[in-house]
This record gives C-alpha cells, sequence and structure tokens, in this order.
C-alpha cells in the first residue's frame, strides 16, 4: 500500500538442483507444495488480495480495494521433463515461466552456468516447452538465459517473450542483462523487457576487499563457489546461508546503485527501441535493491525520476503495467486449441 504497488507477480521459484529422474519428481512436488502454500495464503487474506489469470482480472479486483496477485514460474526445472505439469502449472494461475535460473537446465543454457553451454540455447525438450506454453498461451520468460537461447526462443515463439526481470548491457556489462542486438530482436518480436533492480545489474559496483574476504569465509564455509552455490545447497543448509549471508550485508553492506542509475537502463531502452516495450521487473525478494529504492514502499521514487526526465504520464503507464499486459493480452489472443504432441 505504501509503495502503490497494485499488482504482483508471486514466484514458483526452484534453485537449480540435481538433474536426474528422482531430483525432478522431487522438483515437481517442491513446486506444487509452492503453489499450495500461495493458495493457502490468499485464502487466509481473502480480504486484502486476490489471484488474477487476465489483466482484465487485475482492472475488476483492482477496483475492489484489494491488491492483484499473478503466478510466475521461475525456472523450467520445477517441471523435469514432464511436458503436462504446464498444463497443470498453467491451471493453477501460471501465465509466465522462467526457462531456466542460474544453472543450465534440461531446457536450456542459461546466461551464468560457471561451465558454459551445453546445447548452445534450446535443448530438443526446451524447443517443446516452448511450443506448449505458446498453445497454453502461458508467457515465455527469457531472463537468465543465454543469448543464444534467447535467439532460439525469438526464432521459435509465435507470439511475444517476455524478460521478467533484466537489464540493458550497454548500460552495465552483465551476462544477465541484454545486449542492443537482443533488444533490438526482442521489439522485432513485440515483447518486453522488465527493468531488474538487482544493483549488480544496474551498474558496476567498485569491489570491497572487506567484503570479498568475509564473502570468501562464507563459501568456503558451505563449500560452494559463489553466491549461485547457495541455491544448489540442501534446503535447511541454503536457508542458514542465506540468514548469514543476510548478516554479512549487515556487516559489510555493498554500495548500491541509485534510482538515477536504474532509469538509465529505461533510458537507453526507450531511445533504442522505443517506450513499447520495457516495463518493471524489480526482483526485490530475488536480491533487487538500491540506495534509494530498498523495497516496494519506495517505488514512487522510480516514477519521480521518470517524471524528472520528462516522460509523460502515458509514458510512465506503460512502463508500469501497459506494455507487460499487451504482451499478456497477445500471448494469450495467440494460443492454440489443439491437442499438443507429447
Amino acid at each position: 500500500k505504501r509503495g502503490g504497488l497494485d499488482a504482483s507477480f508471486f514466484a514458483v521459484y526452484l534453485g537449480q538442483g540435481p538433474r536426474n529422474p528422482e531430483s525432478h519428481e522431487a522438483a515437481k512436488k517442491r513446486a506444487l507444495g509452492i503453489f499450495d502454500a500461495i493458495n493457502t495464503t490468499l485464502k487466509n487474506t481473502s480480504e486484502l488480495a486476490e489471484l488474477a489469470t487476465t489483466p482484465d482480472d487485475a482492472y475488476r479486483i483492482g477496483k475492489s480495494g484489494k491488491r492483484v496477485i499473478f503466478l510466475g514460474v521461475e525456472n523450467g526445472y520445477a517441471m523435469g521433463h514432464d511436458l503436462p505439469m504446464l498444463q497443470k502449472f498453467y491451471d493453477l494461475g501460471t501465465r509466465y515461466m522462467t526457462l531456466c535460473h542460474s544453472s543450465n537446465n534440461d531446457i536450456c543454457d542459461s546466461s551464468t552456468n560457471p561451465k558454459g553451454a551445453e546445447y548452445q540455447g534450446l535443448s530438443l525438450l526446451g524447443e517443446q516447452v516452448v511450443k506448449e506454453m505458446n498453445r497454453l498461451g502461458m508467457m515465455v520468460d527469457v531472463s537468465h538465459v543465454s543469448d543464444s537461447t534467447f535467439y532460439d526462443v525469438i526464432r521459435l515463439s509465435k507470439v511475444p517473450i517476455i524478460a521478467s526481470h533484466s537489464g540493458a548491457k550497454a548500460i552495465c556489462n552483465h551476462p544477465r542483462n541484454l545486449t542492443d542486438d537482443m533488444l533490438k530482436a526482442l521489439a522485432k518480436n513485440g515483447g518486453v523487457i522488465q527493468l531488474n533492480l538487482l544493483s549488480d545489474y544496474i551498474k558496476t559496483i567498485p569491489p570491497s576487499p572487506e567484503r570479498e574476504a568475509a564473502l570468501k569465509g562464507l563459501y568456503e564455509k558451505y563449500s560452494i563457489k559463489d553466491r549461485r552455490g547457495m541455491m544448489t545447497l540442501p534446503e535447511a543448509e541454503q536457508q542458514k546461508a542465506r540468514a548469514e549471508f543476510m548478516e554479512l550485508n549487515k556487516k559489510y553492506p555493498i554500495q548500491l546503485a541509485t534510482v538515477k542509475d536504474a532509469i538509465d537502463h529505461i533510458d537507453h531502452i526507450v531511445k533504442l527501441i522505443g517506450i513499447g516495450y520495457v516495463g518493471m521487473g524489480a526482483d526485490f525478494d530475488g536480491g533487487g535493491a538500491l540506495a534509494d529504492c530498498f523495497d516496494v514502499s519506495q517505488y514512487e521514487n522510480m516514477t519521480i525520476e521518470l517524471v524528472r526526465r520528462g516522460y509523460s504520464k502515458k509514458d510512465i503507464e506503460k512502463i508500469w503495467s501497459g506494455n507487460f499486459f499487451r504482451v499478456m493480452k497477445a500471448v494469450e489472443k495467440g494460443k492454440t486449441r489443439e491437442v499438443s504432441l507429447r
């Protein structure tokens, strides 16, 4: 309420785990458990929030004074090799799926896998996944995927795609961000890039020797190479490592990028491909935070900076929801009714 946020995507998120039949089954169960937890929460807070699956739902729910909750699945690992799980996810309310996370999975290559590419893009399973998502009317999310995967998806998808939380590589040279050529391809596809507010993706921050030493000690303690390694730990250890990481952040606070740095990304994207293809996907619960927009309650600072730079009310409405809803409608309209080939 404080930030004026009407609608938010709740992510059914799974870190990348082992890639074998037993682990894939366990991942599917974990994902369904998260859906159950979200449904329980929504039932217990029905006077405050309601699930939506379309923009029309969102406008209706918003008029009632409730917060609007959409659902997405982050990391296709959650479906294993089971294509019918996509129908299950859709029926539970999912309207987008991020194909992978910080590491390669059986669907595609990730932009940040330490060992590099396996498929040079989508795997054969990944091609089936994209086609099935198109059929269902589920948005394909290319945040986290490798550049070659991005281009495979662009080539294959019959409808616009999304980058749910990414930035412009020309402004911050991070593998999670999109190059100018990728942004142009996204616009030609009719898709949208939602700006991630994770500081490392917004601006290259000078290193802190004290913080680096503390991080090294933490990683050695849990026998991992970097922060992404936390995602591969067993759940109990992962929680402990994350708690220690948060304490480390308090003791050795990282220098964060600012709202002005973030809007530089939007300026660049708008100048390159136009106002119709950019939105906001802060990823606050996934590490997103700026010095002057640390959580959703400070979202107004983003709008204030946009106004300061001359963006119109219509432009700002497109950034906050209009462009994303346009894609959402196009994907729903473009879905097909025939039975998918398995």
